[in-house]
């Protein structure tokens, strides 16, 4: 599996990751750390509490990780649960909303988890 299948393989954007790290080989350094940085985690981890500056904390650091991965799909739902949380907003979504989204955060984080271990076994 290449880079560029991975990328397929989870339904994401290789041309924008490309663009932001500007070598293959930096793409590939950094998708690799995806499953170890915790950013993910923190962000799960911090919906279980409903802990509005923990969940803005999070949701913010995951958006940015993921946008420059071209991970296009859990950069807009974590972007969702920023903005839902950023200090000094109403909310707009129930806890029950919130619960969701996070279901589908991780529901996503899973397919990239399941794809990148594949590639990273396929290439040491």
């Amino acid at each position: 599996m290449t880079l560029q299948e991975l990328y397929s393989s989870i339904g994401e954007d290789y041309a924008q990751a490309l663009r932001i790290l500007r070598v293959e080989k930096l793409v590939d350094k950094h998708i690799r750390k995806l499953t170890r940085n915790g950013l993910i985690e923190s962000l799960l981890a911090a919906g279980e509490t409903m802990d509005a500056a923990q969940l803005f904390d999070a949701a913010h650091a995951a958006k940015g990780n993921c946008g420059n991965l071209g991970l296009t799909h859990l950069a807009a739902a974590a972007s969702e649960l920023a903005e839902e949380f950023r200090p000094g907003t109403p909310r707009k979504m129930t806890d029950e909303q919130v619960k969701e989204k996070l279901r589908d955060v991780s529901a996503l984080y899973d397919q990239v988890k399941e794809s990148l271990s594949r590639y990273e076994t396929e290439n040491p």
